[in-house]
């Protein structure tokens, strides 16, 4: 019983440290899978509706794994002046055994200003409830247990009124997106800050737990072998191949997170390797991820991709807990607007590369 002992006193220890104390946001490996949860001005980046979904198993040997699930659809429409796109996401976690529930619900919201021709930004905003909750009643402390026998004793602990806490919290960013004339180059960089008032998410009274403010930085480039189409999005087999290396940084409460890679896409096949560094303490985490995946195109501008990635925990001292699993679905439907030309209701657009042109300034086609 010894080794169920130690799970509780285990499971005790982070829960009580998650409620009361300082964390860390979940990190995806596959932050390209999910953009609008690091930067707000990834809404309506590229045109269409764009539906994503994200799966995370982080550390499945423990007892404590963590999973986190996202959500997010943005739109984006170039039919309005200065149009970028809105959004929504949601994200859900279970840290310590589903002890503690995290849940956010959002909008997303940005703006598309012009630069040059080959260059453009926009601006985001991400307003979003967050709600945290957390069940007393499976909590076990250290006087429950028996050295011999586990958890065979009551307890005197009186659990706090509070089981859910609420709180508004609130996200800004923006991005430079940049394509050649050609469309075989492109990219964008950006910067992002989430948790902007640091909204307070304590269980008791006596005590605060705020979320401390994220900085994100960010950066990729995708080139492509050959000249592609404006749209970019048949990912027939005679697409060129195409060569996305990006990096990621973020800083939240001293903790400081830089992860590198790269991704290849040939014949509707990915693959890619990423390599991820906590960059704090003296002994930092460093992890290497693999992943691959697959894109099926119904149409010209309809396709579905799936994609797994891998985590290999290479040092550090969380080696031996499972690395993590991610896998996520990425529906992409490009000509799908909210408004037409002649101010008329949206809907599903004809493909028209040409007609499709003339409605936007500058478009990059995603990766």
């Amino acid at each position: 019983m010894r080794t169920a002992s130690n799970r509780y006193f285990l499971c005790l220890v982070l829960v009580l440290c998650y409620a009361t104390g300082f964390s860390q946001d979940m990190n995806y490996t596959q932050y390209f899978a999910t953009p609008i949860y690091y930067n707000p001005a990834f809404t309506g980046l590229t045109p269409g509706l764009r539906a994503r979904f994200d799966f995370r198993d982080q550390w499945p040997q423990l007892p404590v794994d963590f999973k986190s699930y996202y959500f997010s659809a943005d739109i984006g429409d170039r039919n309005l002046p200065g149009a970028g796109g809105i959004g929504i996401l949601v994200a859900s976690d279970n840290p310590g055994l589903g002890m503690i529930n995290n849940l956010t619900l959002g909008l997303t919201l940005s703006v598309r200003i012009p630069i040059t021709s080959t260059l453009t930004s926009q601006l985001g905003i991400k307003a979003a409830m967050v709600q945290r909750r957390i069940n007393w009643n499976d909590m076990v402390f250290s006087g429950q247990l028996d050295e011999k026998y586990g958890a065979i004793y009551s307890t005197s602990f009186i659990p706090p009124d509070a089981s859910k806490r609420t709180v508004p919290d609130f996200a800004v960013g923006g991005i430079l997106q940049y394509a050649n004339p050609d469309g075989n180059v492109t990219g964008n960089m950006g910067v992002a800050i989430d948790h902007l008032f640091k909204p307070d998410v304590s269980f008791l009274s006596t005590q605060e737990a705020r979320i401390p403010s994220k900085l994100v930085i960010h950066g990729d480039v995708v080139i492509a072998t050959a000249p592609v189409s404006y749209s970019g999005s048949s990912h027939s087999n005679s697409d060129p191949l195409k060569i996305n290396v990006g990096a990621i940084y973020q800083n939240q409460n001293a903790m400081n997170v830089f992860q590198v890679g790269l991704n290849l896409v040939k014949y509707n096949l990915y693959l890619g390797s990423w390599y991820r560094s906590t960059l704090t303490g003296p002994s930092p985490n460093n992890i290497l991820a693999v992943l691959a995946g697959y894109r099926y195109a119904f149409a010209e501008n309809m396709s579905v991709r799936f994609m797994y990635s891998y985590d290999i925990q290479v040092s550090g001292a969380l080696q031996g807990t499972g690395g993590a699993h991610e896998i996520s679905l990425v529906l992409d439907l490009e000509s799908i607007s909210l408004f037409r030309n002649s101010g008329g209701r949206g809907g599903y657009m004809m493909p028209n590369s040409r007609s499709r042109r003339n409605a936007s300034y500058m478009e990059c086609s995603d990766f």
